[in-house]
């Protein structure tokens, strides 16, 4: 998903709406990782960072540079915050967990990076309008081949509802997809299940009546559209 509509989304205020934040919690982290007096990071990931088993350690040396212990208990840190409230780190942190049994120097380098990134934005917080429309919509992507072990690609979707994130997901594929058109035809086979959970469930809430009609899912890719 693009960090860039996620954050936007996360940074928007209003007075007539209510937010939830991890300020507290993220700042509780970083003093625990001696953190807190870093240079704060614009992003959690940059274009062209690859990142896969054949960085993992290959000696001893290296294999002392990173502790397991310490990187699979950050790891499981920004999955907390990941599954709260910050969307926009959803890939990322679903990459890095994938090396908790050998990490290596560049994956724990990674994960500071997401901790600078937290450091700078940990006053971004979903917020949530109040409003006379209440409409779920949801967004929906995929990269192709992104998980060079396995050449898997990874899907995610994002659902809105008066413009604040209510369900969110990035995951790794289940099966290897031969093209793009194809790895976002298996995203958007995904996210329409979720479809289907969400609806039940929140026209068991009985709080949003337009959840009875079809649910509006954004997607970038006209064969993908056109074929579904």
């Amino acid at each position: 998903m693009q960090s860039t509509f996620l954050a936007s989304r996360l940074t928007e205020t209003d007075p007539l709406g209510d937010s939830l934040s991890q300020r507290a919690y993220i700042n509780k982290v970083l003093k625990r990782y001696g953190m807190d007096k870093f240079a704060p990071g614009e992003v959690t990931v940059s274009k062209g960072d690859i990142f896969s088993s054949c960085q993992r350690p290959k000696n001893l040396i290296e294999k002392d540079q990173v502790n397991q212990s310490e990187y699979a208990s950050t790891v499981v840190s920004r999955m907390y915050n990941m599954i709260c409230i910050r969307p926009e780190i959803s890939f990322i942190v679903g990459m890095l967990g994938r090396f908790q049994q050998n990490p290596g120097v560049i994956h724990w380098k990674a994960v500071k990076k997401v901790l600078r990134y937290l450091q700078k934005t940990e006053d971004y917080s979903l917020v949530y309008k109040r409003s006379e429309k209440l409409e779920v919509v949801g967004f929906s992507d995929s990269d192709f081949a992104g998980y060079k072990d396995s050449k898997k690609s990874t899907s995610g979707y994002i659902f809105t509802l008066v413009r604040g994130a209510i369900s969110w997901r990035s995951a790794k594929q289940t099966l290897v997809a031969s093209s793009i058109m194809k790895a976002d035809y298996v995203a958007c086979f995904e996210v329409t299940q979720h479809v289907v959970w969400l609806k039940n469930f929140i026209s068991g809430l009985k709080v949003v009546d337009s959840i009875s009609r079809p649910i509006r899912l954004c997607y970038d890719n006209a064969a993908v559209v056109i074929f579904f």
